[in-house]
């Protein structure tokens, strides 16, 4: 492989700090009132996001000036890492609960999601695995069940928790690398016939999750409970119109809409920054999702190729199923904005990994 090192995408580069400089405005304007209600300080959010913010930054220039290859090398030891991790934080006492999910490992408010780690983990493994053995990734049994089936294990892992957001997040992600990798479109239809029907199995094995549904379907039904947040949240864009009721001027931010730094932080984007606010932010989405796709197929190898399509996938995904839930198209899942909503590791982590997508565009042809 060719060594020379050229400069990083620079549309990139420029996508990425504009969305975290956005996310930085907005995580302080949805915080202001619940900060200062809950911690008496309107800058408490905003103060951690910037610290992380300046971690990820800083992980991301490591990463960035990293060749990528290496990566390759200890991706085995990373998945079983977070493997590790997927078991631990599920034993009480050690796992913390948050939003009645068993997913954080940490002491007081700090602490870390393995879940995070696994996304990242999981698409460097199966780039190295799908890389080595692209021969055979066209044979269902010894070319596509095998990554399944580990991708499967951390599935069953994450739910257990249960998180179905980052699961949904992860998996996605994941049939996206083994699909550029070259695995037959027949076998992943007929597999996805059957977690479908899973999927069924699960939210009706789940009260709460079949809420969601039914508040997806009729939020009406019942306003004041699965239908509070996307009435809420619709309540919150509405008046947003074309230019916003202006920055810090939202109204559901106090104490209507739940979590508004967080889950829904773009429904007060639309609301304070209107159409075109919410627009550019999906401008920007857009742009490193384009430049690193671009990334993808100019790699100097397949490994550096599927890990692209890998992490591009784990911000495309997300930003979907979150804008997707904020707008009312999809049920209620958990999933924050990337680089936008209030977040510690997950922010450093998502940094750091679009760092080494950087590196990766480093080596294009």
């Amino acid at each position: 492989m060719a060594k020379a090192r050229s400069a990083p995408d620079v549309w990139m580069i420029g996508s990425v700090l504009s969305i975290l400089a956005m996310g930085l405005v907005m995580v302080y304007s949805a915080s202001a009132v619940l900060a200062f209600h809950e911690f008496g300080d309107k800058f408490y959010y905003v103060k951690r996001q910037s610290l992380f913010a300046a971690l990820g930054v800083g992980a991301m220039i490591v990463t960035m000036n990293t060749d990528y290859w290496i990566w390759k090398k200890w991706s085995r030891l990373a998945l079983l890492v977070c493997f590790g991790l997927l078991v631990i934080v599920l034993i009480p006492g050690i796992g913390v609960v948050r939003g009645g999910a068993r997913s954080w490992l940490g002491i007081s408010s700090f602490g870390i999601q393995p879940s995070e780690f696994m996304k990242l983990a999981m698409v460097m493994f199966l780039a190295k695995l799908l890389s080595e053995k692209q021969q055979t990734v066209t044979l269902f049994t010894k070319g596509l069940l095998p990554p399944l089936g580990i991708m499967g294990l951390a599935f069953g892992l994450i739910m257990m928790q249960p998180d179905l957001g980052s699961a949904a997040v992860m998996v996605g992600a994941s049939l996206l690398v083994i699909y550029t990798a070259g695995a037959r479109l027949a076998h992943l239809g007929s597999l996805a016939l059957v977690g479908v029907a899973g999927l069924v199995g699960l939210i009706l094995a789940a009260p709460y999750r079949m809420d969601r549904i039914t508040g997806f379907l009729n939020p009406w039904s019942d306003p004041l409970g699965t239908g509070y947040q996307i009435i809420q949240s619709l309540y919150a864009i509405g008046p947003g119109g074309l230019v916003g009721l202006g920055l810090g001027m939202s109204r559901q931010k106090f104490n209507y809409l739940p979590e508004p730094q967080t889950d829904f932080i773009f429904s007060i984007v639309a609301e304070e920054l209107g159409f075109i606010g919410a627009a550019a932010i999906i401008l920007l989405f857009a742009i490193l999702i384009w430049r690193g796709l671009r990334t993808a197929i100019s790699a100097q190898d397949t490994f550096g190729s599927l890990l692209a399509v890998g992490i591009v996938g784990i911000v495309g995904v997300q930003v979907f199923i979150n804008i997707g839930v904020v707008i009312g198209m999809l049920p209620v899942t958990g999933i924050t904005l990337p680089l936008v909503s209030y977040g510690g590791s997950s922010l450093t982590l998502l940094l750091t990994a679009l760092g080494i997508l950087l590196n990766i565009s480093r080596y294009s042809r």
